[in-house]
């Protein structure tokens, strides 16, 4: 898969493990920046992110700011681009698997890199499993949040 990193000066600092931890997976990483601890706007890099999976450029995203809360809260406005922090493996997976999430978001000053090096597979190696025999009750679920991003 090819997975769209970005981050603001709050997630710099982490973003190198980050994208260690993808290429280690055996993913292509898209670096759409910051490249510097110079202090930018996280929504920036959310659109960047974000616009790399509606494009089709990613199949999934990870974005880093201070806290991660809000890359996730700037990524959820854009259609198609379900984003969540996850600071523990069990949620970035299950967000994957149930909830359809395709971009992780991660606070660089609340988290450490040995536990991106742990969350980054647990997020990638899940898949959706909406699709899947006995997946209706999820898929349902994932139909009625794509709704609410029409209304």
């Amino acid at each position: 898969m090819k997975i769209a990193v970005g981050c603001d000066h709050g997630g710099f600092p982490l973003k190198q493990v980050v994208i260690e931890s993808v290429q280690a997976a055996g993913h292509e990483v898209v670096d759409v920046g910051t490249f510097s601890a110079d202090a930018v706007d996280f929504p920036d890099f959310a659109k960047k992110v974000g616009g790399k999976i509606q494009s089709g450029e990613a199949e999934r995203g990870v974005l880093i700011c201070g806290s991660g809360i809000g890359a996730a809260i700037a990524a959820n406005k854009m259609k198609g681009v379900y984003a969540s922090i996850c600071h523990d493996t069990y949620s970035a997976a299950q967000g994957v698997m149930h909830d359809a999430m395709n971009v992780l978001c991660l606070g660089g000053r609340v988290i450490g890199p040995e536990l991106v090096k742990v969350l980054i597979p647990a997020f990638l190696n899940a898949r959706y499993l909406g699709n899947d025999v006995g997946g209706e009750r999820l898929a349902r679920r994932v139909e009625k949040i794509k709704m609410l991003e029409e209304n």
